[in-house]
């Protein structure tokens, strides 16, 4: 999995909202004062983050020492020690929740991703992403999914064409958008977000190369696989949640996507406890 390229900047950010002019608490610890902390996990879950852990306390303080004892994509127990840190005390202390922040924001959705996942073990699916993301955070949380075992959508508005039902009323009509797009930018993938069957015909006959199935009934969607025989790619998306999943996953479509793995998360209990000297 290839890792973003702005982590430093969003370690960046993170630190100057949370420390700002200066940690006035890590002030009462002197400063030449040196402290040994564990970080355990309370949740069992699936680890993401570990690079912009490490990031944040690179830009601390670069002789701060961390070993893990885990990886990113690896399953965790509950109770289990994440990885040990090293170093200034104060420059722990300041590092600590932006840290901690981080990794229990980006595990809960590599979790809740391969919960979905493991739901659809067997089918020919796959969980995707949207950009349903927190702000300034979308592609570390699609990194996450990845952990998870989920895919990625697109990224943002510039790297596929989307038609949705606002673009279509603009246009005139999924024929249309679709061959507007197709010469506007005849590099990239247009997908076009259907609402029923006859939608559905009408973007395959235009030549989208996925469709979205929106809301549709299982018994529409299993219609919409049959007739199409592989020719397009289908995405079912919409109703989509924990207890649906596996029974959407059996129609046949080719990927589900879900908003939830990015939104609606709860973040994974994280907490770290220095050790007396």
């Amino acid at each position: 999995m290839k890792l973003p390229a702005n982590i430093s900047e969003q370690v960046k950010l993170a630190l100057q909202e949370d420390i700002g002019s200066g940690d006035v608490t890590a002030q009462l610890i002197p400063e030449n004062a040196n402290s040994v902390a564990n970080v355990i996990c309370r949740d069992e879950a699936i680890l993401s983050g570990v690079t912009w852990f490490e990031e944040v306390f690179k830009q601390i303080d670069k002789t701060i020492k961390i070993v893990w004892n885990y990886k990113d994509s690896e399953r965790v127990k509950a109770g289990a020690t994440l990885c040990t840190i090293s170093g200034n005390s104060r420059a722990i202390l300041s590092g600590e929740r932006a840290a901690l922040n981080f990794v229990q924001t980006l595990s809960a959705t590599a979790t809740l991703t391969q919960t979905f996942v493991e739901k659809i073990a067997g089918s020919k699916a796959k969980i995707l992403d949207t950009r349903k993301t927190l702000p300034n955070l979308r592609n570390a949380q699609k990194y996450a999914v990845l952990c998870g075992g989920g895919k990625n959508h697109r990224i943002g508005l510039y790297d596929m064409i989307l038609i949705k039902e606002n673009h279509i009323m603009a246009a005139g009509s999924i024929t249309a958008a679709v061959k507007q797009a197709k010469h506007l930018h005849p590099s990239i993938k247009v997908e076009v977000e259907t609402e029923d069957l006859a939608e559905f015909r009408e973007a395959s006959k235009a030549g989208a190369d996925i469709i979205m199935l929106d809301n549709f009934d299982l018994e529409s969607m299993r219609e919409a696989v049959q007739e199409n025989k592989g020719k397009v790619i289908l995405e079912a998306s919409g109703g989509v949640d924990i207890n649906t999943v596996a029974t959407i996953a059996e129609t046949g479509v080719d990927y589900i996507s879900i908003g939830e793995i990015t939104k609606d998360i709860q973040a994974v209990d994280l907490s770290m406890r220095f050790e007396l000297v």
